[in-house]
């Protein structure tokens, strides 16, 4: 006898239809499991015969091999279970239906439950790119699985449910006696957010839980944030100790615009896959926001372990990652950036899997000048104690390569007691700085309506030659700069990019000396800071 049935697993973010099948022949009453398991699938064995004696069906005194198909594709995790038993029920002929366009998601308890599993969000969305009907789940998933349109999602709470299957693979509603509410809150899942209006999307943004009219004074660090989430320009935030670094980036992600619903799947694939995501059948709107500690390991900032998963430059895909305190950050941490940024995917090899995952965040960091952290202070009070070669010691920890790669050094400096009992600055609000942000983003939008840029940042090559046209004054200046600093090729580009940012933030169309002028101010780590 033989039943075959449908489940998935996750490679990277990505769901993988996995064919399960069952076989009883004679001979001893025993269960082979093939087709490359992992330890976790392995004990499910023992787990699927318990639920399925617990839930009332018959557990087959034949010879059960089970297979997973592809062989040559890892299988990890417990959301097998409710696929290999029910693929068991079939062979046995306990359950009677064509399933053949239907996928099982979930795991066991010994009792028949189905508890709910990481990763169905990018399952269900594999199983309907392969043409499934329909994906019976754990009743917990549903919400997040609804957030596929154009499959059928079943959600059930036990394995005794399947009882009810029909000759096509359907099941009736309701099952497990749930009340009209719950039947309507488990059966009726839908993508929700489509029927959410405009307004309310609005309302979401207009309404943060932070914003820069908190922040008093530093104007320039303002003017770099409006400019970082424009262009999506990394940033780095240079000043001494309580001066308003961290406050002004943790208020980047009110001035950033919603998420649109292609970035938000890809999002929330990466958390789903993580068993961060937490969805209510509506989709993320806002952007991620992460900000690991100093402490953090290579593996844990870009992922790994030894099944490749998402780290913290996956976490905050289309959002910002902050870096508080980077000189402290450990420089073999610090140089696995070096792909994510440039490239906008982080690839992982291990032994047992290669797995790419996207990375393009918003780089925001932040440091002291100094150890001690009052270089270039003007009081008396907080002078600065640190010798030329500490100060030198310090901002190498950062390497050359990384900050090269980083486009605004923004200096943060104590504000004077004026600003701060005043309301200078607090004008510049973040609906303020999310309308000009707009309008400079649909400048954007519109040179790069045939291109797969998405933004200024993205530029590359021969873009960044045909849409970065300076002014024959603004050229010279560049040029002199460029000789008198020595500046490696990428920190000219960027120079270029800032600009073409500051231009569209300012309705120009093509850059001049003022727009290149401001740029260039925001690469203050191309002039040695070590003498202040």
């Amino acid at each position: 006898m033989y039943g075959q049935v449908y489940g998935c697993c996750i490679h990277g973010i990505e769901g993988v239809v996995v064919e399960i099948e069952a076989d009883l022949a004679r001979g001893l009453p025993q269960i082979h499991l093939v087709g490359l398991p992992d330890s976790a699938v392995r004990e499910s064995i023992d787990r699927i015969r318990a639920a399925i004696k617990n839930t009332g069906y018959r557990f087959p005194q034949e010879r059960v091999t089970i297979n997973l198909a592809p062989a040559d594709l890892r299988k990890e995790g417990t959301a097998f279970d409710l696929a290999i038993a029910a693929g068991v029920l079939l062979a046995s002929g306990e359950v009677k239906a064509d399933v053949s366009r239907t996928m099982f998601i979930g795991e066991l308890s010994l009792d028949g439950k189905v508890r709910p599993v990481p990763g169905v969000l990018p399952m269900a969305a594999a199983a309907k790119q392969a043409g499934f009907k329909r994906v019976i789940l754990p009743a917990e998933n549903a919400a997040e699985a609804g957030l596929i349109s154009g499959i059928e999602i079943v959600p059930i709470r036990s394995l005794e449910h399947l009882r009810a299957m029909e000759a096509d693979g359907s099941l009736p509603k309701p099952l497990g006696g749930e009340d009209s509410a719950q039947r309507n809150g488990l059966f009726s899942v839908h993508l929700q957010y489509s029927l959410s209006t405009a307004a309310d999307d609005a309302q979401a943004i207009e309404t943060p839980d932070i914003d820069y009219g908190d922040v008093q004074g530093q104007h320039q660090a303002k003017r770099a944030a409006m400019i970082a989430a424009a262009g999506r320009h990394h940033m780095l935030l240079i000043g001494p100790p309580g001066s308003g670094k961290t406050m002004i980036a943790r208020r980047l992600p009110s001035i950033l615009p919603p998420m649109s619903e292609e970035e938000a799947l890809e999002v929330m694939k990466i958390y789903s896959v993580t068993g961060r995501l937490h969805a209510n059948g509506r989709m993320m709107r806002q952007r991620p926001f992460r900000a690991p500690h100093h402490t953090i390991s290579p593996a844990g900032l870009i992922g790994g372990s030894a099944s490749p998963k998402p780290g913290e430059v996956s976490l905050s895909h289309h959002g910002v990652l902050f870096l508080d305190e980077l000189p402290e950050f450990s420089r073999s941490t610090l140089e696995v950036l070096r792909q994510p940024i440039e490239d906008g995917i982080v690839t992982i090899g291990r032994a047992r899997a290669i797995c790419t995952f996207p990375t393009k965040f918003l780089l925001v960091a932040a440091m002291n000048p100094c150890p001690c952290g009052f270089s270039g202070s003007t009081s008396s009070k907080r002078a600065c104690t640190c010798p030329s070669y500490r100060k030198e010691q310090y901002i190498s920890r950062i390497s050359g390569p990384l900050l090269d790669r980083i486009d605004l050094h923004v200096e943060v400096p104590y504000i004077e007691y004026a600003e701060l009992s005043g309301d200078a600055g607090r004008s510049l609000t973040s609906a303020a700085m999310r309308e000009m942000i707009a309008a400079a983003e649909q400048r954007q939008a519109s040179r790069y309506r045939e291109k797969t840029i998405r933004c200024n940042g993205d530029l590359r090559g021969e873009a960044l030659r045909k849409y970065c046209k300076i002014s024959k004054e603004a050229g010279e200046m560049l040029q002199e700069y460029y000789e008198a600093l020595g500046l490696s090729i990428r920190a000219h580009d960027r120079i270029l990019k800032i600009a073409r940012t500051i231009a569209d933030l300012d309705d120009h169309e093509q850059i001049d000396t003022a727009h290149l002028a401001e740029a260039i101010q925001y690469r203050a780590l191309d002039i040695p800071l070590v003498n202040g």
